[in-house]
């Protein structure tokens, strides 16, 4: 028989599964509703399983990992949080950061139908 203590920590698991869940959702600008899709699942799935502190089955938590870019290890315990393919990703993004901050601190100054303007204009010129 499972002590209460070994309860405890697996339902603070399961808890902190969805947390981090919502915690990457947040960090990529994304919602639950893409994630759902993504994950060809029902965005009442994560609500589901945040309101009755579950973990999703292994196959969805590696759909889930997947599309957030992070391990299913870190996902469940909070370590290991980066993939290779993560990794490579932030340091492309950092990069372009780095050579692009100039014209994102002028774009932040923007009244948001300018910055939509300047997003059309990008737009046509990619075609």
């Amino acid at each position: 028989m499972a002590k209460k203590s070994e309860i405890f920590h697996i339902l603070q698991l399961m808890s902190d599964f969805w947390k981090r869940v919502d915690d990457e959702i947040e960090y990529k600008g994304i919602n639950r509703a893409y994630l759902a899709r993504k994950c060809n699942f029902s965005v009442t799935n994560i609500g589901q399983g945040i309101k009755l502190g579950s973990t999703p089955s292994a196959d969805t938590a590696v759909k889930i990992a997947q599309v957030l870019g992070v391990s299913v290890e870190y996902l469940v315990n909070g370590t290991n949080k980066s993939t290779e393919k993560n990794q490579e990703n932030e340091e492309l993004q950092l990069k372009l950061y780095r050579k692009y901050h100039d014209l994102i601190a002028k774009c932040e100054k923007l009244p948001p139908e300018q910055v939509q303007l300047l997003s059309q204009v990008a737009d046509k010129l990619e075609k």
